[in-house]
């Protein structure tokens, strides 16, 4: 062990006065400093400057010497040059943080030479925040968050210091950019999340020239330190201020993520919001809210939840957390898991049920809020925040949203699928288009295989992360069983088209006619650069009936109808037409079939009607277009005469499930009945089917042909290989498949880029509604949900003719929305940076003073804890003498 280094740790740090080899700050330099540099280092006084002369005084030695030690020393970053007026070295000795450690981190290639850089230096902030963070008086901690500008405009108790241009102002021209020293220690330890490393950190002031002058950062104007805070605050970063030198003095502006900050991330770490908080707290105006979440999302302290607008019969107290300010405190009271483990809802109410029913979970409260003023292009924006393909589900969507509405509960629902569509019809139009903007400008080479509704969200989410994409599709057409598998009268294909042509615009490639797995295979394509893959090739084996006489000619898998209808291969049907299944796949198929020249249509299914999967509308459609449902009935026999298909015979089912709910039918072999058919077209399930895709592939496989994933990441057991949509689940709806290619995409995003965590950071978009049991809904009205009309009612479609809403119908049904959520803030823990404010489109969350705390010099900072540490005693008093927990 060094003695003399451990002498300058407890030199520079008054607060760990037992050094060891062990500790992090000797860790951080003991490769870094040699003992010259470290008896050069003790002869100076903690931050305060002292003229090269006069150091070479101290350390007997001359002048020049001296200089060449002390430039040594400010590259590497344990001392800073301060010049006098007339611009005489003069150089001082700061702190460890914010100080000299950010000063040696700031260096990409010496951190690489010295990883021991990225261990040490997070380990030393998070030790002194244990130890110290719960004594710290708001407004004196090392850093300090300082407000959005915009959000505190109209505030008139503000003061200069608040204000993040009155720092570019005061310091320019000694303004400074760095690469962000925390997002790269956390890629380095492996701790790396969603968000990239780059040039965050400005300099100001002094420190700025300094940096400059050693090579750590780059000179830039004004304009360009706003282009930098305006892009942080459009990513959602915090801005923070480092606060050892009193209020009116700084050295640089952090612009830091949640999740990667060192002191961000610890001051939630601890349950010590004093550690980062600014003399602002967010409130948010409940009448103007609906709960759309994207304040919750970008939260740093996830002191925003969403939670309940509509009454309760009985309300329901929300608890604020408790907080070290009037508490003892320990490790109990850490909130260690929110890197992993963030709360989108408040506990005790829920919130509203749309949004948490939704699959993709999309803010339906607040696109609908938007629609009714008018605002179609911003509903549409913050639809596609989860969604890609709104008009496709528009058309197909089982609105499993409006289910649970509790506008139903009174009433109907609200057709809130019929307002997604209209304003989504819009985006067809290419003037009237939202294309996103790119998070980052270069990524990696990502294969998306299959290019259905999960294989397209991957890719459009993958695109706006910066990646260079390119989706492979086996079919001449793109668009997976959106375009092959599901009718034109349900979907039309110039809707398809048009959504593909947004992910064009983004710069995805799309490649058809090549099978991946036969045509090419995934280790060709890592030999072409590929670093990650998605694989979305759907559930495409037709299940058997295993009867006699299955495999006639004229006995056919729907979906292979579908498709060769869709891609005009089919040849017209005569005569009768029997379907077998009960799905909404069959139903398609069942009406497919009477528009492609059958004279009849029967379908049998062995569920009851109440039992049968497919939707209520869709059911009641085809009986419409008299499509005879034989429901209760399973296949038992195809009769063959002269080689044409004759007749199927049908066995009684008596029931479905099993005791346990797993489907095992039981029939009753004496009761038949006998359909004359001329063509069985049959939609019993599917199942996945690889091919060769994955032959090679270290990827396991359950009993069920599906892959062993990671439910939350969707990563196989080949590292580099993701899966989603009906591939890894089964058959699902459109709208479960968008949603798991976003999430495949995050896993992506996070997987290419080396040193990111899949989970870390990451929000598991746990959601549930509120107790509809305890609401008041008694004195609404009960204005009648509008209805789309048809275009040609007495007719059978052979496209969509289903009628989009008209603006008055939009503007009357959005009415209808009893707005049952909106968001809540923890004022015991936020931090007032006013991020939220940023991301509402409503007014509703806003900032205002609360608080008139400033920082102190660090000299001083022992005398504050000590004053805090009785304050607190006292305030721990006061609240127990109240009863208060």
């Amino acid at each position: 062990m060094r003695k003399n280094l451990c002498k300058l740790v407890q030199h520079i740090n008054m607060l760990n006065l037992h050094c060891t080899d062990k500790s992090p700050e000797y860790i951080f330099y003991d490769k870094l400093l040699s003992d010259e540099m470290i008896e050069l280092a003790l002869k100076l006084k903690l931050r305060k400057p002292t003229y090269i002369a006069d150091i070479a005084k101290k350390i007997n030695k001359p002048v020049s010497e001296t200089a060449k030690l002390v430039d040594e020393m400010a590259h590497i970053g344990i001392v800073e040059y301060d010049c006098d007026e007339k611009g005489v070295d003069r150089v001082k000795l700061p702190i460890f943080a914010p100080g000299n450690m950010e000063l040696t981190a700031m260096e990409v290639w010496r951190m690489d030479e010295h990883p021991e850089i990225a261990k040490a230096f997070p380990e030393y902030i998070l030790g002194l925040q244990q130890k110290f963070a719960q004594f710290f008086p708001m407004g004196s901690a090392l850093m300090r968050v300082i407000p959005v500008e915009k959000a505190i405009e109209a505030e008139s108790r503000k003061v200069k210091f608040e204000e993040v241009s009155y720092w570019v102002e005061k310091c320019a021209p000694s303004l400074c950019v760095a690469t962000c020293e925390c997002r790269r220690i956390r890629r380095m330890n492996g701790e790396g999340t969603n968000d990239l490393e780059g040039e965050w950190c400005i300099g100001i002031g002094s420190f700025a020239e300094n940096c400059i002058r050693v090579g750590k950062a780059r000179r830039i104007t004004k304009k360009e330190a706003y282009e930098i805070i305006e892009r942080a605050e459009e990513k959602g970063y915090v801005h923070q201020l480092s606060n050892v030198d009193g209020p009116d003095e700084s050295v640089f502006i952090c612009n830091c993520n949640w999740d990667t900050c060192m002191g961000l991330r610890t001051s939630w770490y601890t349950g010590t919001p004093n550690m980062s908080r600014s003399n602002y707290v967010a409130t948010v105006n409940q009448t103007n809210c609906v709960a759309c979440g994207q304040c919750v999302e970008i939260c740093p302290q996830n002191a925003v939840k969403l939670g309940q607008k509509i009454c309760q019969r009985e309300p329901v107290e929300i608890k604020n957390s408790i907080t070290p300010s009037d508490h003892h405190w320990s490790k109990k009271h850490w909130r260690s898991d929110l890197l992993v483990n963030r709360i989108n809802v408040i506990p005790e109410t829920g919130t509203s049920p749309c949004k948490t029913n939704c699959p993709a979970h999309i803010a339906v409260q607040g696109y609908l809020k938007l629609a009714g003023q008018g605002r179609y292009k911003e509903a549409l924006e913050l639809i596609k925040k989860e969604n890609p393909l709104p008009a496709v589900c528009g058309s197909i969507c089982p609105r499993k949203c409006e289910d649970v509405c509790t506008r139903g509960d009174i009433d109907d629902p609200v057709a809130i699928d019929e307002v997604k569509n209209f304003i989504a019809r819009k985006d067809i139009n290419e003037v009237y288009r939202f294309v996103p903007k790119k998070i980052y400008s270069h990524g990696k080479k990502i294969a998306v295989v299959g290019s259905g509704p999960a294989g397209l969200s991957c890719a459009y989410y993958l695109a706006i992360y910066g990646h260079e994409v390119t989706v492979f599709e086996k079919e001449e057409r793109l668009g997976g069983m959106l375009s092959v598998g599901i009718p034109s009268f349900r979907l039309e294909k110039d809707v398809v088209d048009a959504e593909i042509d947004v992910l064009k615009n983004l710069g995805v490639t799309f490649k058809t006619n090549i099978e991946v797995g036969k045509d090419i295979s995934i280790s060709q394509l890592r030999e072409d650069g590929y670093l990650g893959f998605y694989l979305a090739i759907g559930a495409q084996g037709k299940r058997s009936l295993h009867i006699p006489g299955e495999n006639h000619s004229s006995v056919m898998a729907g979906i292979d109808f579908l498709k060769s209808v869709a891609l005009k291969k089919s040849e017209k049907l005569k005569g009768d037409v029997v379907v077998i299944g009960g799905g909404n796949v069959a139903i398609d198929v069942a009406r497919t079939a009477i528009r492609n020249g059958a004279e009849s249509v029967t379908l049998f299914c062995v569920e009851s009607e109440k039992e049968m999967p497919a939707l209520e509308e869709e059911i009641r459609e085809a009986k419409e277009e008299n499509i005879v449902f034989n429901p209760g009935w399973g296949a038992k026999e195809i009769q063959i005469e002269n080689g044409n298909l004759n007749s199927v015979i049908f066995k009684k089912c008596l029931s479905v499930n099993d005791k346990n709910g797993r489907f095992d039918p039981q029939y009753d072999e004496n009761v038949m009945m006998t359909a004359p058919a001329n063509y069985l077209l049959t939609s019993i399930g599917q199942y996945i089917k690889w091919n060769a895709l994955i032959n090679d592939e270290n990827i396991l496989l359950d009993h069920n042909n599906k892959p062993v994933i990671d439910e939350f990441t969707y990563q196989t057991t080949g590292p580099d290989i993701f899966v989603g949509g009906d591939a890894c689940t089964g058959p699902k709806f459109a709208i479960d498949a968008i949603a798991s290619g976003k999430q495949g995409a995050e896993s992506l995003h996070r997987y290419v880029w080396e040193g990111h965590d899949l989970v870390l950071g990451r929000d598991r978009r746990t959601y549930h509604y509120i107790d509809k049991e305890n609401l008041d809904i008694s004195n609404y009205d009960q204005t009648p949900r509008q209805r789309p009309l048809h275009k040609n009612a007495q007719q059978l479609r052979l496209e969509d003719d289903r009628i989009t809403f008209t603006e008055a119908q939009v503007q009357d049904e959005v009415k209808r929305c009893l707005e049952c959520g909106a968001a809540h803030v923890d004022q015991n823990i936020c931090i007032g940076c006013g991020v939220c404010t940023t991301r509402c489109k409503f007014d509703a969350i806003s900032i205002s003073k609360e608080y008139d705390a400033w920082g102190v010099p660090y000299e001083k900072l022992p005398f504050a804890i000590a004053k805090e540490v009785v304050a607190r005693e006292v305030r721990i008093i006061k609240r127990k003498l109240k009863g208060k927990k």
